[in-house]
């Protein structure tokens, strides 16, 4: 008697898998991002118009992996992708730095901010235990990802449906019960105190950019379930309708709630607010009084928790692709009864929750970020790459207005890179660094697998 080998399960909806994507956009950003890109700009009106920018930008982006995860909807994302096009060793780099740093770090940090809002809903009561809160977090999201992808995928859509509303409260409340003024998008920011923000991003093209790294951050997560193609039902029809339905949803939010906040302040309030505070703080505090911290803090606790589910979801599937091709610990190739990488899942939490425990996941985010829009241009090239190599393919969704749009959003993602590079070289040479550090990883285990 043969028994059947378990299999990764298509078992994630069209809702499921925009929800993924809604799920980890949605964080902490909206609230926090409109003081530093105030500071940048000046003007309401400009900080509304980078977030519209680069709300399109992005959307550019979900389309070029819209028509790749079409044509190839298998498990491991942008290291199928990259692969494909550019060969096994690029391939391998991405999944190294999105294993080894830029998925941990991003997962500490998550799990962190859970455990901060979860100590100020509960009055400072978790003050001396935050470290064990942040990997308790960590472990629930993991228990809760093991299940199945259906229980997956139904948790963020859970998370998605409580993040939207709160986010559109926030916007509601600022908007209909504040003593607010339509003149205030006419007035500017300058003069603020903008605590933190540093001269050389204030004013001008640099000012500019630093407010579109700032919107493209809160925006952080619209490729998240791309990992999960091979987990997406009917994913030829799906996987497009998925990307462009999640990013539709979230622009809109974030257009909606920034355009509240300078209803209910002027901008000079706006780069008023102290670093410990927020704007959506402030702007609530106006209507609910001190309440207002207690009623955010619940608010952050959902969209940190949702995020950190959601993130560690595909942070599961990208290192179990790569073991299935010998690139990565062989104990990792292996499924539950359920079709979920459970292996792969814990590796994953356990260097999260090692970099909870440190504190240094700030630091490799930071690095990090250079090397992530560094992939995502390389993500978008493959798309123009692979219609010369491979024109014949099956291509079920294709991107509407190829090549402008594919060749738009590498051109602009070249600028960023750029522009961080002159303001962060720190930074970005770090980013770069950790993706080199994958290089005698790959030849160790190809050298292993040919041997």
């Amino acid at each position: 008697m043969t028994h059947r080998m378990p299999q990764l399960v298509r078992g994630l909806s069209l809702t499921a898998a925009a929800s993924l994507n809604v799920a980890n956009m949605i964080g902490t950003g909206v609230f926090l991002k409109a003081r530093v890109m105030t500071c940048n700009v000046d003007s309401p009106l400009t900080v509304l118009a980078v977030w519209l920018a680069a709300g399109l930008l992005v959307l550019g982006g979900a389309l070029c992996y819209a028509e790749l995860a079409a044509m190839m909807p298998r498990a491991g994302g942008e290291y199928v992708f990259i692969g494909e096009t550019y060969g096994k060793r690029a391939g391998f780099l991405w999944g190294w730095s999105y294993t080894a740093i830029t998925r941990p770090a991003s997962i500490a940090a998550q799990s962190v901010s859970t455990a901060i809002f979860l100590n100020i809903v509960l009055g400072g009561r978790l003050q001396d235990h935050l470290a064990l809160v942040s990997v308790s977090a960590i472990l629930l999201a993991l228990l809760i990802n093991c299940f199945s992808v259906k229980t997956t995928g139904d948790v963020a859509t859970a998370f998605s449906v409580a993040k939207v509303l709160v986010v559109f409260a926030v916007g509601a409340c600022a908007f209909f019960l504040s003593d607010g003024n339509w003149l205030n998008y006419t007035l500017s920011g300058t003069g603020g105190a903008c605590e933190a923000v540093p001269a050389a991003t204030r004013g001008g093209m640099a000012g500019i950019g630093a407010a579109m790294i700032g919107a493209l951050w809160g925006f952080q997560g619209w490729a998240m379930f791309a990992p999960m193609a091979g987990e997406v039902r009917d994913p030829q029809r799906n996987i497009p309708r998925a990307f462009v339905l999640a990013l539709l949803t979230v622009g809109s939010l974030y257009l909606f709630a920034n355009a509240s906040y300078f209803y209910a302040l002027t901008p000079l309030e706006v780069a008023n607010v102290p670093l410990s505070s927020s704007v959506a703080t402030e702007a609530l505090t106006r209507i609910f009084g001190p309440a207002a911290t207690a009623l955010l803090a619940a608010g952050m606790l959902i969209s940190s928790f949702g995020a950190l589910h959601t993130g560690l979801a595909p942070a599961m599937r990208v290192p179990y692709a790569m073991a299935q091709d010998g690139l990565y610990f062989a104990f990792l190739n292996r499924l539950s009864p359920q079709g979920v990488p459970v292996r792969a899942g814990i590796f994953a939490a356990l260097l999260a929750s090692a970099l909870a425990l440190s504190g240094n996941y700030d630091r490799l985010t930071d690095y990090a970020v250079f090397s992530l829009w560094l992939f995502y241009g390389l993500t978008a090239s493959c798309l123009i790459v692979l219609r010369r190599k491979q024109p014949d393919a099956p291509r079920p969704f294709r991107i509407p207005g190829y090549p402008v749009i594919p060749l738009v959003f590498c051109a602009v993602t070249l600028v960023l890179l750029l522009n961080t590079l002159y303001l962060q070289p720190a930074q970005s040479f770090a980013g770069l660094a950790i993706i080199a550090a994958g290089l005698p990883f790959y030849w160790f285990w190809t050298t292993r697998k040919n041997s």
